[in-house]
């Protein structure tokens, strides 16, 4: 693995393997083991789009490592003001020993990392968010124990985060089952990716089809950043439709999982009162973005 720039890169053993090390990080951390595995390294952390999560858990975790990260937003790069991906690629690789880049283009993640000579991580692009997912993986194999027999189910956008966990579900042999309005479906790369694993993909428009005996559950909001425009129209489609609510959680597994990228958008993708019931699962998955993403600098930069 020379990058992360999307989940489909990687093969079921090499996401365990991911997986594996992230829980042994972790383990690390809770009991106040040093684990300096990128003492000396620099981390540079370009952000597109702002994050509470994504810089926080970068930043910590290549502290924690050893390391270091800088943060560096569009408005104090030059390709901000029209410098080519590839450029820039080339001038970071000469100072960094690693890029982590939240942006809306995927192809801006494949140029950096085509141009340059350095790992490059995918902290989220409109197409996919193969961290996240990493974390929502992690934590799933925590409240489950194991990832054989069980069925997911996403209901919403079928937007980057649908994307990625589709892929990250399937690849290490659950069943998968998405709930979302016609013209909102998943991208259709994805959609033939899911060909591959015949009778474990379910896309449906119906969330209590989708959600019957779900053993996890997962919701984002429905208009991502840059979506704003398209907020009041969203609206208009799913509200009241694709939503976890009680209803269905009624039709899932009695001992059903929450899952939430979050920010959460209470009672619009997911009612208060199942968000609060859920909330140790949600909360945890956020804080395991951090021990995922320590895992995946460690398998590119040390």
């Amino acid at each position: 693995m020379k990058h992360l720039l999307t989940l489909e890169q990687l093969s079921k053993e090499e996401l365990l393997d991911i997986l594996n090390l992230a829980d042994q990080l972790k383990f690390q951390k809770k009991n106040g083991i040093p684990h300096e595995l990128l003492k000396g390294k620099t981390l540079g952390m370009i952000f597109q789009k702002s994050s509470t999560r994504t810089r926080v858990s970068f930043e910590v975790g290549m502290h924690e490592l050893g390391g270091q990260a800088l943060f560096l937003s569009s408005r104090d790069l030059q390709i901000g003001r029209g410098e080519p991906i590839q450029d820039t690629a080339r001038v970071l690789s000469r100072y960094l020993d690693g890029i982590m880049i939240r942006t809306f283009e995927q192809k801006e993640v494949e140029d950096l990392a085509k141009y340059g000579s350095i790992p490059v991580v995918n902290a989220l692009t409109d197409y996919c968010h193969p961290c996240q997912v990493l974390a929502d993986l992690m934590t799933i194999r925590e409240f489950k124990g194991a990832f054989e027999g069980l069925k997911c189910c996403y209901i919403g956008d079928g937007n980057n985060m649908a994307n990625s966990i589709i892929v990250g579900v399937l690849r290490l042999g659950m069943k998968m089952s998405i709930a979302c309005p016609k013209r909102y479906e998943p991208d259709a790369h994805i959609l033939e990716f899911a060909k591959e694993f015949p009778g474990m993909f379910e896309m449906t428009e119906d969330p209590l089809v989708a959600a019957k005996d779900a053993d996890v559950l997962f919701t984002d909001v429905w208009a991502s950043m840059g979506q704003e425009s398209e907020k009041a129209e969203r609206e208009k489609i799913f509200k009241g439709i694709y939503q976890i609510n009680d209803s269905v959680m009624a039709v899932a597994k009695p001992d059903a999982m929450v899952q939430h990228c979050l920010p959460a958008h209470r009672e619009e993708e997911i009612t208060n009162k199942v968000f609060e019931e859920h909330a140790d699962e949600i909360f945890e998955e956020a804080e395991n973005r951090l021990h995922a993403q320590k895992a995946v600098l460690v398998k590119l930069m040390a």
